[in-house]
């Protein structure tokens, strides 16, 4: 099939690369423009983009794709479908209904599940044991559109957003290779999402990671893993930004009115050994073993009890105790 392909971060180059290997005829790469990152503000290319020049694919980069000029450009490729992952755009209606076989989304859950920016972490913050890729017709809404197929991807104990990006982004991969021939030879129904079982995944804030202690152990676990890489799950210790990167919860049975009147309050810090400290919640202790200073590098407890004081008794929290 004559490809356009639409796609910005790294989680797009994956479906990007397959869909090249798999020897479709790319015609053109559209992606976001390059912006300045980092401390000394260099401009930075997507990923999609490095990955397009690297296959030699033309690279289109709108400020606004709804635009007519962005339009007119589209029309040019005569492209017969328009593969969408992460693009981070909307699309026109006329941009929707351009190619012969519409656009197809690779969303990164089992839709109607998680429609929105987020997916990946939100699956991990509210608990699930699965998620997946849904491949879908795109539509005017918000990961509204029909459902051609669905790949399932369980959620392991330990899963971070980070590393279930990765495997999404292969199962993504893989399976709008094996659409893509499907949807030319009209061999996948599309089937229409159930509204009642929709959920939204709304789009990430540094604020969503501070850590509320007075949760339960499990809860604040889950908030470390689904948000690392980005923006990661902090509190304070002595006025600065402590983020938390590896913990544990431990002793989540323990009846409530104990952890008051034996444990302190939520943040307290009640146990320190040589590989880690231990943190009062609302519900069970929190076991951290890896930490990150404002200002510094990531590093084992280990190491960050070498260089720091902290003393059974201590309060983490958003003030000095």
């Amino acid at each position: 099939m004559k490809i356009v392909f639409m796609g910005t971060p790294d989680f797009a180059v994956g479906a990007l690369e397959a869909i090249v290997r798999a020897g479709h005829d790319v015609a053109a790469v559209v992606t976001q423009p390059d912006k300045p990152k980092g401390r000394g503000k260099e401009v930075q290319m997507p990923p999609v983009k490095q990955c397009a020049l690297k296959y030699n694919i033309p690279v289109f980069q709108p400020i606004r794709i709804k635009e007519k000029e962005s339009v007119e450009e589209l029309k040019k490729y005569e492209a017969d479908i328009f593969v969408v992952a992460a693009f981070g755009q909307i699309l026109s209606e006329e941009i929707l209904n351009m190619p012969k076989f519409g656009c197809v989304n690779i969303h990164a859950s089992l839709l109607p599940k998680y429609r929105g920016a987020a997916p990946i972490q939100w699956a991990i913050l509210n608990g699930e044991k699965e998620t997946g890729i849904t491949i879908m017709r795109m539509d005017k809404g918000v990961d509204t559109g029909d459902m051609f197929i669905k790949s399932v991807v369980p959620i392991e104990e330990k899963e971070t957003g980070e590393s279930l990006h990765d495997k999404l982004c292969e199962a993504g991969a893989k399976l709008i290779v094996k659409a893509l021939p499907l949807i030319e030879k009209g061999e996948l129904v599309p089937e229409k999402q159930k509204e009642e079982e929709a959920t939204h995944a709304s789009m990430l804030k540094k604020s969503l990671g501070y850590i509320d202690w007075t949760k339960e152990a499990v809860i604040i676990d889950r908030l470390i893993r689904g948000l690392n890489s980005w923006p990661s799950a902090y509190t304070y210790y002595n006025s600065k930004t402590l983020k938390i990167w590896e913990a544990e919860p431990v002793n989540s049975t323990v009846d409530e009115e104990t952890i008051k009147t034996e444990q302190g309050e939520a943040g307290t810090v009640t146990k320190i050994e040589k590989e880690a400290f231990y943190v009062q919640t609302g519900k069970g202790e929190l076991k951290v073993t890896e930490v990150q200073l404002e200002g510094k590098k990531r590093m084992k407890v280990q190491d960050f009890l070498l260089g720091y004081v902290l003393k059974q008794g201590m309060v983490l929290g958003a003030q000095d105790r």
